[in-house]
This record gives structure tokens, sequence and C-alpha cells, in this order.
């Protein structure tokens, strides 16, 4: 009897160390089902860092494939997925608001849904599964590829397009000041939320709205904050009630800690204030913003303090976009130039200057190509083109009229398939093919 005991010992221990090996062998797998941005432009400046560039190389030679309205206004540009589906949020008097269109095929709608209107000025953000995650007053929602809703839930205030921090959490800053990471998957609420503004109402999400349009004081958050995973900094432009003028506080996220995020610094070194979106560099070290003072400016993203500023000559109303080469496109507006400067560290060197250019939005850069929306086409000054230029030197390769235009453009966005998509704020959608 021992000795048959032996044996099947002898039989079992090798087969135990070896189920015990596959199972040391099986690591964690379940990153691949996380969110992370789609690969395409996946939110209004591109990435969470806001810097309007991506690396699809542009395509400099276009056609006007379609156009196509939303029956309504918009203030902010679409989203682009990954398969060339395009997400715009819309206000509407009626019917739907938030749409999802597929771009290569004429702007066919895929679907549609209507939300709580009056947060317009915020865009959706899509994620490589095709998710969509969007805001409206009092509440953050996310949908999957088709309309029906993932998730909803509660916030103070309207939220800002929200950012993918990674390891499967969804950064959402609110036009009140509150600061919370969702679950990107669940909906639920990670660790503590972050009120940068002290005394805020919670039933009055809606406080403060109709000052977010133009960016004035009643409104704290007035634009969408920048994020870098190279340096977990989070940047947001933040008008204190009571303040003379807005500045940034910069905000630490912590993977797996406690707390998740913090408060690190809070700025007024642009004594003027700040304007638009904060951009961050590739590195995560620099912030650039507009300044009301007619500046661009370089802020340490570790401490707040200012690095360098330039003079513009004008007031950039958008934000710039920013290479990983440290090349700064200036933001655009209303009696403006198409500009670009590079970052030396300790000051910005003007590389070239187009007197003869005035850009109406942000640039949007793909590898050795530039696209913004100018005033004025090749008739005349009325209207408006899509230009391409050369980030190198700032010369004109292509220009392109958007035909019948009206309102204000809110920039270029530029899918992985080269296809460019133009904005208006009257509700115009402009798609162009590479030819």
């Amino acid at each position: 009897m021992l000795r048959r005991r032996g044996v099947l010992a002898s039989i079992a221990l090798p087969a135990l160390t070896a189920v015990t090996v596959a199972l040391g062998g099986c690591a964690n797998t379940d990153s691949w089902v996380e969110a992370t941005p789609a690969a395409g432009w996946p939110a209004q400046y591109a990435d969470a860092a806001n810097s309007s560039n991506t690396t699809t190389a542009g395509a400099t030679d276009l056609q006007l494939d379609w156009t196509r309205s939303v029956k309504g206004e918009l203030g902010a540009g679409p989203a682009l997925g990954a398969h060339g589906w395009l997400v715009l949020n819309a206000q509407t008097e009626d019917g739907c608001s938030l749409m999802q269109w597929e771009n290569a095929e004429h702007g066919r709608q895929r679907w549609c849904t209507r939300l709580h209107q009056g947060g317009g000025f915020f865009g959706p953000l899509i994620d490589g599964f095709d998710n969509v995650y969007v805001g409206q007053p009092g509440a953050m929602l996310s949908f999957p590829p088709t309309q029906w809703i993932r998730w909803r839930a509660p916030v103070i205030g309207m939220p800002s397009t929200p950012r993918i921090l990674g390891d499967g959490l969804l950064l959402v800053v609110t036009h009140l000041g509150q600061v919370l990471v969702f679950d990107a998957h669940r909906g639920t609420v990670v660790g503590t939320p972050l009120d940068l503004v002290d005394g805020v109402d919670p039933t009055d999400f809606r406080r403060g709205l109709s000052d977010c349009d133009g960016a004035r004081p009643d409104c704290p958050v007035a634009a969408a904050p920048a994020f870098s995973a190279a340096s977990n900094t989070v940047v947001v432009s933040l008008w204190q009630p009571g303040a003379e003028e807005s500045g940034l506080v910069g905000i630490r996220y912590h993977p797996g800690g406690t707390p998740l995020i913090t408060r690190e610094w809070t700025s007024d070194a642009v004594a003027a204030g700040v304007l638009a979106s904060p951009v961050l560099s590739a590195d995560g070290a620099t912030v650039y913003v507009n300044g009301r003072d007619q500046r661009l400016w370089a802020i340490d993203a570790a401490d707040g303090k200012a690095k360098w500023s330039v003079p513009l000559k004008f007031l950039a109303q958008t934000p710039p976009a920013v290479t990983p080469g440290g090349l700064i496109v200036a933001g655009g507006g209303p009696e403006t130039e198409l500009v670009a400067f590079a970052d030396r560290g300790d000051y910005a060197e003007q590389v070239w200057r187009r007197d003869d250019v005035t850009p109406l939005s942000s640039s949007s850069l793909a590898g050795k190509v530039g696209y913004t929306v100018a005033a004025g086409t090749s008739v005349g000054p009325a209207g408006l083109s899509l230009l391409v230029f050369d980030p190198d030197d700032g010369h004109s390769v292509n220009s392109y009229p958007l035909p019948e235009s009206r309102g204000f453009p809110l920039g270029v966005s530029v899918g992985r398939d080269q296809r460019v998509v133009v904005t208006t704020s009257a509700g115009q959608v402009f798609s162009f093919a590479p030819v």
C-alpha cells in the first residue's frame, strides 16, 4: 500500500508542479480592455494635452467630400474615432443633439440622441473601443458604439471635455471646479473628488453656464483641462469667484495612490489672466497658455512659475498647437496672424510669421502638414477657407473655400485616414478627403 502511494505521489507531484508553473506564467491581461484614447482625433484638440498635434501624416491635396448641418449650433469641434466615426455635441431647439456620423460614408448618421442643453461649448471624447464620453449640465454620460446609455453619473456643474488618465480611469473637471475620477467602464467615482472652488451649491449646477462661452468671471472653468501621462500632471484654467483675473491650477495624478489626485499649485504668473485651454508639452514639463495681455506664456508644470513669455501682437482666443519637438503655432481669432515659435528653454524664438493670414481657429498639425481655418478665400476677404501650410516655414501649400460658411470656425480635426473635418458655430460640418 505504501508502495502504491509512492507511485501516485511520483505522478502527482510533477503534474502539480506543471499546473503551478502554468498558473504562475499567467499574468493579468485585463489591460487590453481598459479605456484608451481613440487612434484618431479623440477630442477637440486632438489629445489630452490639448496639443492639436497628431502622428498621422497629413494630406496636402484634398477635395471637399461632403457637407452637412447639425440643424443647430456647435460650440466645440468633433471627436474622430479609429474607424472614422465622428461625434458632435450640438445645441438644437428640438430633436437630436449628440450625433455620431460616418465620416467616410458622406456623413451618414449612425445614431443620435438628445442631451440636456446648455453645455455645447465642451466637446465629446471617443476611446479606442468607440465608446463616447460627454457631459450635460449636472451629469457625465458614456455611450457604447450604439445610442443606448452605457452609464450616467451626477456631477456638480457642466463637465468639460473629459480626459483618459490611463489605468481605465476617466478625469472629469466641471465648469464649477469639481474634479472627479471615474472608472471608465462602470461610471463609478474612484477616490475622493477635489473641489477647486469653495462654497458651491451642489443643487445649482447650472450657475454661471451663460458665462462659459465667453470665458467670463462667473464661469470658474471655461476651458478644457490639459493632462500629460508623461508627468501625471493636470492643468486647469480657473477663475476663482471674486478674483480679478483667471489663473492656472496644477493637479497631480497618483496612479494607484491614496489620494488619487492632489492639488499641487496655484499660479497667477499670467497677471492679466489666461484665455482658452492650456496645452502641455510632450514631456509634460511645460504649460503653454494664452495671456489676456496678448502674450504667449510658458509655465513650469512642476510649480506654476513662469519660464518665459513672448509678445504675439494680437489676442489669441484659441489654444496654441504644439509639436513634440517644441514648435508652437500660436492660437487664432479675429485680427490675429499665423505665427510659430520654438521653445528654447528659457526663452521663445520666433521661427516665422505670416501677417497676410488671419487664422480664426487653432492650427492642427499632422506630421509635416498644418491646417487652420483662415478668414477670406482666394477670390476675396469674405467667407472662410481651409488653409494647408508647412509648419517648418509657414508657407501656404493649398487653400480650399468653405462654401456658404457661416459663424466662426471651431477648428480642424484630422482623422487617421487623412480625412479633414472643419466645423463652424452655425452647425456646419465640412469633410475633406485626400486626393
